[in-house]
């Protein structure tokens, strides 16, 4: 599936911009809304369709993935706890092979990347945080936590190897679609 049209989706919104970090007062809206343009210009360059998407609510997400036509689909995140907690981590659906799949291709690069510690591939329910989009989606379909947007020792980490992250991405969405 080398001709695949990958869905990246930039978490959060304009309006609503996720966890901050809050003495960078950077938001997981405005560094992966970044990252994406990246991604999706070296994903073009390898022969696949990117479609960059924003969310329009919470609810109606997972119909706007599922109208785009894409075949797999990368929700961008951050985490947040209590600007401690470090790691990396990719959420699936529990049961789903191809995105289980997508999501350790997509982990084993982020973990090369950022050198965060394994918080693994982790399945969730349809309940779970994340569930909705997960559940409700048609084509495999994952959420990236690369990092602690609130610890400032993983933010200063990721903004200095955006390039490292972005190739991690790419190389972890092109080899779960060859």
């Amino acid at each position: 599936m080398t001709t695949a049209r990958v869905g990246l989706i930039v978490g959060h919104s304009l309006k609503d911009q996720g966890a901050v970090n809050k003495h960078s007062k950077v938001t997981e809206f405005a560094f992966n809304s970044e990252i994406v343009m990246g991604i999706a210009e070296r994903l073009a360059k390898l022969g696949l369709t990117p479609v960059v998407m924003y969310r329009t609510t919470y609810r109606q997400l997972p119909h706007d993935v599922n109208t785009a036509g894409v075949d797999i689909a990368v929700s961008f995140h951050c985490n947040a706890f209590n600007e401690r907690a470090t790691g990396t981590e990719v959420l699936h659906l529990e049961g789903a092979d191809k995105s289980k799949h997508l999501a350790e291709c997509i982990q084993k690069e982020l973990l090369v990347a950022l050198g965060l510690p394994n918080r693994g591939v982790k399945a969730i329910k349809s309940h779970d945080r994340g569930g909705n989009l997960l559940y409700k989606t048609a084509m495999p379909c994952v959420i990236a936590e690369p990092f602690f947007i609130d610890n400032d020792q993983d933010l200063k980490l990721a903004l200095t190897n955006k390039e490292k992250l972005i190739d991690a991405y790419v190389t972890g969405i092109y080899t779960a679609v060859s």
